[in-house]
């Protein structure tokens, strides 16, 4: 307690300096929270894939749509349980700067497939037996302020005109990386609508989605899946889950690479606003470390408290950066709900952060603690003033 009760007073001998050091400090391990909560959002997708669920799609591109006629052939391949279907709808609700991600799916396959979108039995039950039916995440419900049984009308982009819907039921994820902003609604509704005005786009799917028995099985599912369609009209890519969400995300990898190098720069920011304050605290106080010496003090314990104080003012400002982080990650999440479904403070970033700020105050003592050791007694108290 005693030995605390130095190291505070002696990184608070000068109030304003420690005050910026410390502010210095929270501002970049604040920062640098944010950022890896940033790239944790950014492969929010990813970290919910599951290693039991595989997406086949056109091996030309994802806009190219598959015949229906697939789904009986990918049934019978060994090793495959479920087998659903999906296709981007891409509607406008009222305005285009409204998005979210809206598209028609088989309804009972893809909430077996998907048991981590929480219904209740009995949404569960008015969802499958109403064709115009439609269920919504519970934070994109409460964006737009939807209810149960509102009427929700979606302006078609790539299929032709107005769709009308009733909200049938509101999901909730399983855990906090489930993607609690989606749309979705009978894919049968939107076939039976494009018969009518666009025949030449019906009894097509944008990718199916299928449930395999277990992961190791997947390579080998995959496989025989495009092998079945080799040579046919539309040839398929099948992969699994994360490999799909991974491939959305190439194409940002620069970027991605360029935010993560920004987070370790904010770390060696931090090193250089410690290191700074350490070397004139160092200057001051050579003087008092010479005697130390003179009463007997050994090198590793006037470096103890050298090392001591620098950890001391690292771990205040990281204190206050975490404590920042979690409100502020909060506003932005609800400002960049529309673009990030799940922002949320990872514990990697939180775990980061500490250790951070612990090898910070390490490197910044290294160059105090080395010269306060070897200064001779005499050249110390020459430095008196």
């Amino acid at each position: 307690m005693f030995l605390i009760k130095i190291l505070v007073r002696n990184a608070f001998r000068h109030k304003l300096r420690t005050f910026l050091t410390i502010l210095g400090i929270t501002v970049a391990i604040l920062a640098f929270g944010l950022l890896r909560t940033f790239i944790q959002a950014w492969y929010g997708g990813v970290e919910a894939s599951s290693a039991t669920r595989l997406i086949t799609r056109s091996s030309i591109s994802l806009i190219f749509p598959l015949p229906l006629s697939y789904r009986e052939k990918i049934r019978q391949i060994d090793d495959v349980l479920i087998v659903s279907w999906g296709t981007w709808f891409g509607g406008i609700y009222i305005d285009e700067k409204n998005f979210f991600a809206n598209f028609a799916v088989d309804a009972k396959s893809y909430l077996d497939l998907y048991p981590e979108y929480l219904l209740s039995a009995e949404e569960r039950k008015d969802f499958l037996r109403d064709r115009k039916a439609a269920v919504v995440g519970r934070k994109l419900a409460k964006r737009f302020g939807w209810k149960l049984g509102d009427l929700i009308t979606l302006r078609g982009t790539i299929f032709p005109g107005n769709y009308e819907f009733v909200l049938r039921g509101i999901y909730r994820g399983r855990d906090e990386t489930v993607d609690e902003t989606q749309f979705f609604f009978h894919w049968d509704y939107l076939n039976e609508s494009l018969k009518r005005i666009a025949p030449s786009l019906a009894d097509q799917t944008g990718w199916y989605m299928i449930g395999i028995t277990r992961p190791d099985r997947a390579t080998e599912v995959a496989r025989k899946i495009d092998q079945a369609f080799r040579n046919s009209i539309a040839e398929t890519l099948t992969e699994t889950e994360k490999a799909f969400q991974l491939s959305f995300l190439s194409m940002s990898e620069t970027i991605l690479t360029a935010i993560e190098l920004v987070s370790f720069v904010v770390i060696v920011i931090i090193v250089a606003v410690v290191a700074n304050t350490m070397s004139m605290a160092y200057r001051e106080r050579i003087g008092e470390y010479a005697v130390f010496k003179t009463l007997g003090y050994r090198g590793w314990q006037i470096g103890g408290m050298i090392l001591g104080e620098s950890i001391t003012l690292t771990s205040i400002g990281c204190g206050f950066g975490i404590a920042l982080t979690y409100p502020i990650a909060s506003i932005a999440a609800r400002a960049l709900s529309q673009y990030f479904p799940v922002f949320r403070v990872p514990h990697e970033a939180i775990s980061m952060d500490i250790v951070a700020s612990l090898v910070v105050g390490l490197l910044a003592a290294l160059v105090p603690i080395y010269r306060a050791v070897t200064i001779r007694i005499a050249d110390g108290l020459r430095r008196i003033g």
